[in-house]
């Protein structure tokens, strides 16, 4: 049974203990996603068994959630970004999660502890999209009882480079 399917059904995959080969493999799938199984076996040392069993292990257990590229947003012409803090009512950060899910150029939702209840990570066209994403879409959202919107005037991913 997949991780997603045990989260889905309200159980949560048994936790394992990661060896060095195992943070090894996930440092170079981080670098670079679309690494062959025989590239990962070479550079860590092991076999292309090994790591295909390794990989699908880290997979089944919910240590590699997926695979994904890096996006420019600037170049992809989403070129207002923003942080937004929402505080919401009392428990129901399930609700508010779902509806900020659909939210089109949402990127990032984090529930929190602080001043406010949840960080937003928006990418959008323009501040006129971003504008009307959070004063139309967001503060629509009956849970949500106020937002701060943080504009992002630059930014750089941590993720390693190729």
């Amino acid at each position: 049974m997949t991780s997603e399917r045990m989260a889905e059904e309200g159980r949560i995959p048994p936790t394992r203990p990661l060896d060095s080969v195992d943070r090894d493999i996930l440092q170079m799938l981080r670098t670079d996603g679309r690494a062959s199984i025989r590239s990962v076996a070479e550079r860590v040392h092991i076999s292309r068994a090994n790591a295909y069993a390794r990989i699908n292990r880290l997979i089944e257990d919910g240590v590699i959630r997926g695979f994904s590229a890096r996006v420019d947003q600037e170049r992809a012409g989403q070129g207002a970004s923003a942080y937004i803090t929402l505080k919401i009512v009392q428990n129901s950060w399930r609700t508010v999660r779902e509806q900020l899910k659909e939210l089109p150029g949402a990127a990032h939702i984090a529930l929190v502890s602080g001043d406010f209840d949840v960080l937003l990570l928006v990418h959008t066209e323009d501040n006129r999209a971003l504008r009307e994403l959070v004063l139309t879409r967001i503060q629509s959202i009956p849970e949500v009882l106020s937002t701060r919107t943080l504009l992002v005037f630059e930014e750089t991913d941590l993720w390693p480079e190729e």
